[in-house]
């Protein structure tokens, strides 16, 4: 195991929510605004993994609001995340959601799974 290795498994998370691309999720992040700190909740839909379970894993998360889509991408392991919220299961077939850009409304949500 080299240096690099160590100093990354000291980054990492150890109580990370398993989800998957088509879950709702909420992800709370810190926000600093001056000298405060607060919570800040984002929800949407994951639409795509990227960088497998290593120190750089990311995730995008996809949102409508006010008739506007909304993404933002996360670091798993990012100390800004304070945590992630399963809200409820999506059941897809795809790794990576981008069709889901162009629809609206209604059309932009997801089955349930049968879980």
């Amino acid at each position: 195991m080299t240096i690099i290795d160590k100093i990354e498994q000291e980054q990492l998370k150890s109580d990370v929510t398993e989800f998957n691309v088509g879950d709702t999720v909420k992800v709370n992040t810190r926000v600093v605004e001056g000298g405060k700190e607060r919570i800040q909740i984002f929800q949407g839909i994951v639409i795509g993994k990227h960088g497998g379970k290593g120190l750089n894993s990311s995730f995008t998360v996809r949102k409508i609001s006010y008739g506007t889509g909304v993404e933002r991408v996360f670091c798993i392991h990012s100390p800004r995340i304070e945590g992630v919220d399963l809200v409820k299961r999506g059941s897809v077939r795809r790794a990576k959601l981008n069709y889901l850009r162009s629809r609206l409304g209604k059309k932009a949500t997801l089955v349930k799974s049968a879980d």
